[in-house]
């Protein structure tokens, strides 16, 4: 009876012994690496940053490359005496994707391991960027990066259809200045002297042309963003509709 018993234990032991093997192969063979971001939004829908949805169909919750991150990193970073093609302050170039990418500003998917991400909230005003006299990004565009990096930091874009029916200043001029040009035209030396951070600036080189014959790249107007790509055709039709009802501060 002694030994059958001891037979069944030792069984017992080694079917025990068999089930921890297993487990433990199982869990070894199965590492899954977390996504970057959600793969639903708060709505339900699939993949909330998917790029394929092309020209006017835009993922509200996704942050595109071509439209909102790089005219703000121009701007704000590439601009006479930074990190333009000429000046190329620290040997750092910022005015492409390539370039970003290149340089190793960026940890796709990891915001707290971006250089760029990190200087632009940096709390030393000795090193944040954009530097003094320039004004620090606004939380909005600093929340802006932050999500394009979280997301894959993509070379993504996408217009959704152009709504040219109501354009005020409050509601869209202000946001193409303060993404496209304010970088450059702001603080205590704006350059050429022009601050396009509040609406008397802004009107004041609308009614004298200057400001749709640049973003426009018209003859005898120096191009703007300098160094950075021409506004889409949606926003230069919304300036000009702005400039020829009166440059209004509605």
């Amino acid at each position: 009876m002694g030994r059958i018993k001891k037979i069944f234990l030792d069984f017992l032991l080694a079917g025990v012994i068999f089930l921890l093997v297993i487990s433990m192969f199982l869990l070894s063979s199965c590492k899954h690496q977390p996504p970057v971001y959600p793969l639903t939004d708060d709505t339900g829908n699939e993949n909330p940053w998917d790029t394929t949805g092309g020209t006017n169909n835009c993922y509200p919750n996704t942050v595109y490359f071509e439209q909102q991150i790089l005219p703000m990193i121009v701007s704000n970073c590439a601009m006479s005496g930074c990190h333009n093609t000429i000046d190329h302050e620290d040997g750092i170039i910022l005015n492409s994707y390539s370039s970003i990418m290149s340089d190793g500003e960026i940890s796709s998917g990891n915001p707290g391991d971006s250089k760029l991400y990190e200087v632009i909230t940096e709390t030393n005003p000795d090193d944040i960027m954009p530097p003094a006299p320039h004004p620090p990004l606004t939380s909005t565009q600093i929340n802006l990066i932050y999500q394009w990096i979280q997301q894959g930091a993509q070379n993504n874009s996408c217009e959704n259809t152009c709504d040219t029916s109501n354009v005020t200043y409050s509601g869209i001029i202000t946001s193409i200045m303060q993404n496209s040009c304010t970088g450059c035209h702001s603080g205590s030396t704006p350059d050429g002297q022009i601050d396009l951070t509040t609406y008397s600036g802004v009107a004041a080189t609308a009614l004298n042309g200057t400001l749709y014959g640049s973003v426009n790249h018209a003859t005898s107007y120096s191009a703007m963003p300098k160094g950075g790509n021409k506004l889409s055709t949606c926003q230069l039709d919304q300036i000009r509709i702005w400039v020829n009802a009166g440059a209004q501060n509605n």
